[in-house]
Parts: C-alpha cells; sequence; structure tokens
C-alpha cells in the first residue's frame, strides 16, 4: 500500500478554470504571490495575493503541480476580488 497513493485519491479533485473561495494566510515566495491552503493540506498559490494576507478572496483555478511533499495549485484572483481590494477596472 503506497500512502501518497492512497492520500491523492482521497484529495478534492479541482480542475483549471474552477473557481474556488480561500483564505489567504501568509505571504509566498515569488512577487506577489499569497499562499492559502485546502482542508486537506494541499497548497494553493494565489497570484497577486501578497497583499491579502488575512482576507478570503475567490480565485480561479489556472493549473496545479504533484510534488513529491504534495500537490500545489496556481490560481489568479477573480474580477470581483480586482476591483474590491486593488480598485482596478
Amino acid at each position: 500500500l503506497n500512502v501518497n497513493e492512497l492520500s491523492n485519491a482521497v484529495k478534492q479533485i479541482i480542475l483549471p478554470g474552477e473557481k474556488i473561495t480561500v483564505q489567504v494566510i501568509k505571504e509566498g515566495k515569488e512577487e506577489d504571490q499569497g499562499i492559502a491552503y485546502l482542508d486537506d493540506g494541499t497548497m494553493i498559490v494565489v497570484e497577486n495575493g501578497k497583499k491579502l494576507v488575512g482576507e478570503t478572496v475567490n480565485v480561479e483555478v489556472k493549473g496545479f503541480l504533484q510534488t513529491p511533499a504534495g500537490r500545489m495549485i496556481f490560481t489568479k484572483l477573480l474580477k470581483e476580488n480586482q476591483k474590491r481590494f486593488f480598485n482596478k477596472r
């Protein structure tokens, strides 16, 4: 029994284009990134999320990466959040 395969089998399936709500909890390693986590521990990288630490935001999934340490999901803010937090049109 491979524990990593078992863990991946029970994780929520999230595909590119899906919209999810996450809470940004810290800054990411790259410029302007914010980091959130799903309940199963999956890391969510939020593009332009650095200034949103502590905020709950709606994002769209751009893609994901499976690593030996786990899965990372890359997202971008929905336009409604850009207007709300950055006053862009």
